[in-house]
């Protein structure tokens, strides 16, 4: 198990219109709920594809993040609302901080996404890294970032996910 200073890291999977999804968190050393650290879906880009050999399998830690995505891939939540434990620099940060103030079913443009984060318009190739490195697939919408001319750009789980995120969350699905 991944001692990570405060707890030890662990998994589980639920299924999704992906897929089969990887989650992983943090679990407090009291064995409290753990904070989600990654959401993988099967062939995205830069993502481990399977749980670490050191990681606990433990879907009860995780239990209301696959709650709560479950009711989101049903139209039935459009806000997350459980810990967060991803790991970046702090320039990374800011940009995933800027993701989580994007409403549910709106969409920006990567400069636009730069100024939220009160980044440089000049930054947008360092947005558009730290946009892909996000490890909260779904959780931290990156999917509602659009290329500047509105194309389905960037997206590590594959533009055909992204488009069926979006129409998602416009309802068009339902």
């Amino acid at each position: 198990m991944t001692a990570t200073g405060t707890g030890t890291t662990v998994f589980t999977f639920m299924e999704s219109p992906f897929g089969r999804l990887m989650l992983s968190g943090v679990r407090p050393a009291d064995g409290g709920p753990a904070a989600l650290a990654t959401v993988t879906a099967p062939g995205q880009k830069y993502a481990l594809a399977e749980p670490a050999d050191d990681w606990e399998h433990d879907p009860d830690a995780l239990a209301e993040p696959v709650a709560q995505l479950t009711a989101y891939f049903a139209g039935e939540r459009t806000r997350f609302d459980f810990p967060l434990a991803p790991v970046g620099t702090e320039f990374r940060r800011r940009i995933w901080a800027a993701l989580d103030r994007i409403p549910y079913g709106e969409t920006v443009t990567y400069g636009q996404l730069a100024a939220l984060a009160g980044e440089s318009p000049r930054a947008v190739r360092a947005v558009g890294g730290a946009v892909g490195a996000n490890p909260l697939l779904i959780v931290r919408p990156c999917h509602r970032v659009l290329g500047a001319n509105g194309a389905l750009t960037g997206f590590a789980a594959g533009t055909d996910r992204k488009r069926w995120l979006l129409d998602l969350e416009s309802g068009a699905l339902f």
